[in-house]
Order: C-alpha cells, then structure tokens, then sequence
C-alpha cells in the first residue's frame, strides 16, 4: 500500500490563484489536478506549469470520464482540496453534478469518505479579488452565496473563506493524519 497523499484541484477561478499556488508548493506528497479552465487561468495569470510540474504530478482535464479520480478507491488520497473553486464549480458540486474532473473529485472523494477543504471564489456579498492586473471589487450574485452556504452543510466538506483560513485547514489535517 501506499502512502496516501493530498489530492488538490484548481477549477477556473483567479481568486487569490498566485497565494494557493504559493501555499500549494510548500506542501509534500500532492497530486495537482487542473481543470481546463484552471490551465486557461494559470495561462492568463503567466503562471508556467513546468514550475509546478518539477515539484509534484500534474493531471490535467483531458478525458470525459476523468479516469484518476479512481485512485480514491484505492485509498491513494487522505484529503481533497480544491483552491480556487469558482462559483459554477460549487454549483455543480451541490447539485451533485460530477461532469468535469473538479466536480468528478469532489464527488468520489465524498463516495470514499475522504475529507475535501473547498475554497469558493464568492463567500461574501462584496469582496475584494485578484485578476490578472490587480486586484478587484466584486460582488456575488445571491444564488452564488446560496450555493456556497449550502455546500458548508456537506459531509465531509470544509468551506474556507480566505487563503489564511485555507493554510490553517489543510494544515490541521496534514497535522491530524501523523
């Protein structure tokens, strides 16, 4: 057997994607998972994925039935975690529907038991965010907040509403799993 890792997914959202990445590099022993509009946002914010490609393996969003996520099954991930997740993401993912590689994730982990830290891009009515030339204000519409609300109340499931928060998180359970 062998030893289970972190599996982390990057949907298309920029929300604070250069701190994710950041925090994601400090941590060991991760699989990355990019959807396809995770490597168009990464492409936006000239961020090179050879970078990342060095430090851990890369799956990208390139079959329809996202064939990885069964390493879930095979106990290969101890947590999931998806940083950035946009609003469309979270939709999907209350709604049950697992028709991309993110939402694919999220949906077999919480089949296998395995705890998923989701960090949405709209957690509040107004809030400040990151685009390609700087940050941003912007504003979520109310049926964006609602999905974000509804997904706290999953099983399994951890919601963070800040990068801080995010580190925090995942920290305690990389704590709580030696």
């Amino acid at each position: 057997m062998i030893k289970p890792r972190l599996a982390w997914a990057i949907t298309g959202s920029g929300h604070y994607i250069e701190e994710c990445l950041s925090f994601l590099l400090t941590l060991d022993d991760v699989d990355l998972y990019i959807s396809q509009a995770g490597e168009e946002v990464l492409k936006m914010y000239s961020i090179d994925l050879s970078d990342i490609r060095a430090r851990m393996p890369v799956y990208r969003d390139k079959a329809a039935s996202a064939p990885p996520v069964g390493h879930f099954y095979k106990g290969h991930y101890h947590t999931f975690v998806m940083a950035p997740a946009t609003s469309n993401t979270v939709a999907k993912c209350v709604l049950g529907i697992a028709d991309s590689l993110a939402t694919n994730l999220y949906a077999q982990a919480g089949k296998c038991r395995v705890p998923s830290i989701v960090y949405p891009c709209d957690t509040a009515p107004e809030m400040e965010t990151t685009a390609p030339g700087g940050k941003v204000m912007v504003y979520p519409r109310r049926i964006d907040l609602e999905a974000t609300e509804k997904l706290r109340t999953f099983e399994y499931t951890t919601v963070v509403d800040s990068v801080d928060e995010l580190i925090i998180k995942v920290n305690e359970r990389l704590k709580a799993l030696k």
